[in-house]
């Protein structure tokens, strides 16, 4: 996400791609992703013919915490606050994830399935209504 800070402008750049519609393609990633946590679907389907269970974390992970709702964040970002601050609160968001990705057992065993339930809605929610915003506000620039 660092490295997106410096370089990402000039590499969308460089294939053709201009930022809102960058923002655009993140806002329905971020859609499709919410619909699943409210939703309780899969719209992700692995192949089941494919690489061992292991290689597809990653990619299934890499999306959520540093994909392009997070990326054209830090792009948005830049515009407003010193890049020093930008990648302390990087930084410090990665912490963050990492406890919590630590912990997650003992935090499923405290709060149970029905309390897992009930959080992944609410952050479906909260995920859907940003995906909204992020592509109502994007969408506009296109079209100017």
């Amino acid at each position: 996400m660092i490295i997106f800070l410096f370089l990402g402008q000039g590499l969308l750049e460089l294939i053709g791609i201009d930022v809102n519609s960058f923002a655009v393609a993140g806002a329905f990633i971020l859609f499709f992703i919410a619909l699943e946590m409210i939703l309780g679907i899969t719209l992700y389907k692995d192949n089941e013919n494919a690489a061992p269970i292991t290689a597809t974390v990653f990619p299934l992970a890499f999306p959520l915490i540093a994909g392009p709702g997070s990326l054209i964040t830090l792009l948005s970002l830049r515009s407003e606050f010193y890049i020093e601050n930008i990648i302390i609160a990087v930084l410090l968001n990665v912490l963050l994830i990492y406890i919590v990705l630590k912990t997650s057992s003992r935090i499923e065993k405290f709060i149970g399935p029905n309390g897992i339930q009930i959080i992944r809605k609410i952050f479906g929610v909260i995920l859907l209504a940003i995906s909204v915003k992020l592509f109502a506000q994007n969408i506009k620039m296109l079209f100017v």
